[in-house]
């Protein structure tokens, strides 16, 4: 059997009444989804909030899980959304520290430190959500173009584009705050 027709057995398990098998599928992706979830937030309380509030979400929606598709993007999917609404209800952020400049402009050597991390992430939430999403899941979590198009609900053409643009505002972001050379 494999991990997705589990997944369904599961679900269907859960619609029956058996609240152990949901507790299952939260052991299984509870920590995928909250590592997205901090991906796009880039705090902890509000990850952990999310990572709630798509489970919960998921439970009392369970009814219209449609079992042809992977359950896990089915959450991922309310995951994202969920943290995407976090970010866009947060006031601005504060101007960017004048001594977090650096000059490595390859996102993924530049989310390997700490520092630079933080800052990338900073940066990230400047470029509008759709473009962020598609770049957190493409570069900072490793999908494929098909994972993200079944992820976000378009298609993979939709994906590739808004990735080139994502990948031109973040460089126009890293530019203006004098991070890239």
């Amino acid at each position: 059997m494999t991990r997705d027709e589990h997944d369904t057995m599961l679900v269907q398990a859960c619609l029956q009444g058996d609240r152990s098998a949901f507790d299952e599928l939260v052991d299984r992706y509870q920590r995928a989804l909250y590592n997205a979830a901090y991906r796009i937030t880039g705090s902890v309380d509000d990850a952990m909030d999310v990572t709630q509030s798509a489970f919960v979400a998921a439970y009392e929606k369970l009814h219209t899980f449609d079992p042809s598709r992977r359950f896990f993007s089915w959450i991922y999917r309310i995951t994202c959304n969920r943290a995407l609404k976090v970010v866009e209800q947060r006031r601005p952020l504060a101007a960017l520290d004048a001594d977090a400049h650096r000059t490595d402009s390859n996102p993924e050597v530049l989310y390997g430190t700490t520092e630079s991390g933080e800052f990338l992430e900073r940066a990230l939430r400047e470029v509008g959500s759709d473009q962020r999403i598609v770049i957190v899941l493409k570069h900072i979590l490793g999908f494929s173009y098909r994972e993200i198009s079944e992820l976000i609900g378009v298609p993979e053409k939709t994906v590739k584009s808004r990735l080139f643009t994502a990948r031109r505002r973040l460089r126009t972001v890293l530019l203006e705050k004098g991070f890239v050379p």
